[in-house]
């Protein structure tokens, strides 16, 4: 038989209406009722309701994150970081995969607000939801555009564009291409792009974008640059992610392309899996720790103060140019 609350009392020795008061916070209980309540909790292996609390205008005390996956290295990074602030401020999670489908992230979005939690992480690569203009709960973005209402963070991709095209151009690089989404979302990471075209036009050279989207597969983009290694003049190459930039060190390499001689090759993200397994990779790093932070402290605030306008919309952290053998 499921535990009552009743069955609490009876065994801590105290009313019901005691243990729903220590369950929600709610009024004065000494030290001494508290801890019996507890314990008496713990022995029956008793969870109180969730859903319930939240009826009764209390916290259900559970966060849905909405990403585009947990087996990339810097989105499980970033899922992991964000878990442990959430746990840290009394938090549990719920972990939405929403990849590149949009009405799947529609239905995750909808399965979070039925199940009333007090707040949500987006971080996905799908646009055009509505539903997060009708929302009506506090929410985070994570590099992307999801609403005017909804306030975002991200690292200076901008900044990182700059980082990465500049230092292929110091190594003596002049052809050097940009791989990743040429289009356009208006989402903060379009802002490499704009990084990179702005050092070009700094130095009179061509700008050169090859396109390889974040949702491709493996197989597809690994064509896609083979195709660009073996038709171009390519000697320097900006990517904007990591995993992308190690196919295209391994492919050029496969083509008798030397690294860095040849072809000199600087990634994004930075994750501790790429720094510690991949040494010989230069890529941009994203200070991922403190953008959980920030992500979350927000969060904490737009549940705590709902209505309050948070000012600025947009928090952009500093990143970082970590040179290894790949550009140099």
């Amino acid at each position: 038989m499921a535990v009552k609350l009743s069955d609490v009392a009876k065994l801590a020795g105290v009313s019901p209406t005691t243990v729903s008061r220590v369950i929600n916070d709610y009024g004065y209980i000494s030290d001494k009722t508290r801890n019996k309540v507890h314990q008496a909790m713990r022995e029956l292996n008793y969870h109180p309701n969730s859903l319930a609390r939240s009826l009764h205008g209390k916290h259900t005390k559970l966060v849905g994150l909405i990403f585009p996956g947990a087996s990339h290295p810097f989105f499980g990074e970033l899922i992991e970081k964000i878990e442990e602030e959430l746990f840290a401020a009394g938090y549990k999670t719920i972990l939405c995969n929403a990849g590149d489908d949009k009405e799947k992230e529609r239905e995750y979005l909808r399965m979070l607000l039925a199940n009333q939690v007090d707040g949500v992480i987006a971080g996905a690569h799908n646009i055009g939801i509505e539903e997060y203009n009708q929302a009506g709960l506090p929410i985070v973005a994570f590099d992307r555009q999801l609403s005017d209402q909804v306030p975002i963070v991200s690292s200076d991709n901008y900044q990182g564009g700059v980082l990465a095209t500049e230092e292929l151009y110091q190594a003596g690089c002049r052809s050097i291409y940009f791989v990743g989404n040429p289009n356009s979302r208006v989402h903060p990471t379009d802002n490499r792009l704009a990084g990179y075209q702005e050092v070009i036009k700094k130095y009179n050279l061509t700008s050169h974008i090859h396109s390889v989207t974040f949702a491709e597969t493996t197989t597809y983009k690994a064509m896609l640059i083979r195709d660009l290694l073996q038709t171009h003049k390519v000697d320097g190459v900006v990517c904007t992610d990591d995993l992308t930039a190690l196919l295209v060190i391994n492919i050029a390499r496969e083509l008798g392309r030397r690294i860095p001689e040849d072809v000199k090759v600087i990634g994004y993200d930075g994750t501790q899996f790429i720094r510690q397994y991949h040494p010989e990779l230069s890529t941009v790093v994203q200070p991922i720790g403190d953008i959980a932070k920030v992500l979350v402290d927000l969060l904490q605030r737009r549940i705590k103060e709902p209505k309050q306008a948070i000012v600025p919309k947009n928090y952009t952290l500093p990143v970082t140019l970590l040179r290894r053998s790949s550009s140099r």
